[in-house]
């Protein structure tokens, strides 16, 4: 048995799940695509569903719920409404605020969205995601508000350092990686590169000295200067025109965020951009239907900010 189809458009959707049965059912058959498998003796026999929407292994007793293990585990709200929720997350291009969310839903209260929203972000990011690798273009540049007392073009106030690495696929990009970075020198950019990008990649960045030492920790590194590059042609074209689609992305639809939150943007971007072109594992994936990392709980995302 292969894992259901994904619907194709809004009215599709709202007629494959529009009651809690049909979410129940697609969680068992996206969760166990070859039938029921016991999580804990491996057991294939399964009794009936229970009252509480359990189910229990024949072999060893064990009471297995569907939402175990996903965002959607011990939630008090209607499946319908995560469900809905993660398909305005994956499909909406330009993404949606928690103030959305809460109007879209009918949801009462504004943390609750906002606690919706963090969950899924918080299954945005695969444990075992694969390096970049080919070749690469790397560059830093500052995520943040406009700041009228700032003087000199070195000077950035409270907006935040972060690195960018594009894949290079042919005129276009292809995976995206980004990180809030402490600071711009050679060590933290060459921890940046060793952690997005496979040793013996080819790796473009500008004339920045920091980048010097990457071809001495496995790089083909190939620095660009501004006088090497043909008239109105960019730098680093693929990496600046992420960075342009992220500022406007986060002025948009944003408008502020906090930097102890900046990192989960960050990831909602690059968990859009590397996911543009395939819905059906974009919506799986925010469930935690891959059951990669244990959904995050309400408390974590609160001491993020603490």
């Amino acid at each position: 048995m292969s894992r259901p189809a994904f619907p194709s458009t809004i009215l599709e959707f709202q007629e494959r799940f529009g009651t809690e049965e049909a979410c129940r059912k697609y969680l068992f058959a996206s969760r166990w695509p070859e039938g029921f498998v016991c999580p804990r003796c491996g057991g294939r026999e399964v009794g009936g569903e229970t009252r509480r929407h359990l189910w229990i292994c024949v072999g060893c007793g064990r009471q297995t719920s569907i939402t175990a293990g996903t965002v959607m585990h011990k939630t008090h709200l209607p499946l319908r409404t995560w469900f809905w929720a993660a398909y305005l997350v994956s499909t909406f291009h330009p993404g949606i605020s928690a103030k959305q969310l809460q109007r879209q839903l009918g949801v009462g209260c504004h943390e609750t969205a906002w606690a919706m929203l963090h969950k899924l972000r918080a299954a945005m990011v695969a444990p075992e995601r694969e390096l970049l690798k080919g070749e690469v273009e790397i560059d830093e540049f500052f995520l943040g508000g406009h700041e009228d007392d700032l003087k000199g073009g070195r000077q950035h106030g409270k907006k935040a350092l972060c690195g960018a690495a594009s894949e290079v696929r042919g005129s276009g990009s292809g995976r995206l990686r980004l990180q809030v970075l402490a600071n711009s020198q050679a060590k933290t950019l060459e921890a940046f590169t060793k952690s997005t990008t496979a040793a013996g990649s080819i790796v473009h960045t500008d004339g920045l000295f920091s980048y010097n030492g990457l071809g001495a920790i496995g790089y083909d590194h190939r620095p660009r200067k501004v006088a090497s590059v043909p008239e109105r042609d960019q730098l680093l074209p693929r990496v600046h025109r992420a960075v342009s689609n992220l500022k406007a992305w986060m002025h948009g639809t944003h408008r502020r965020v906090s930097s102890e939150h900046l990192p989960v943007y960050l990831d909602e971007f690059v968990f859009r951009h590397n996911r543009r072109r395939t819905p059906m594992a974009s919506f799986q994936t925010l469930l935690g239907l891959g059951l990669t990392h244990e959904p995050v709980t309400y408390r974590e995302i609160i001491d993020r900010a603490a």
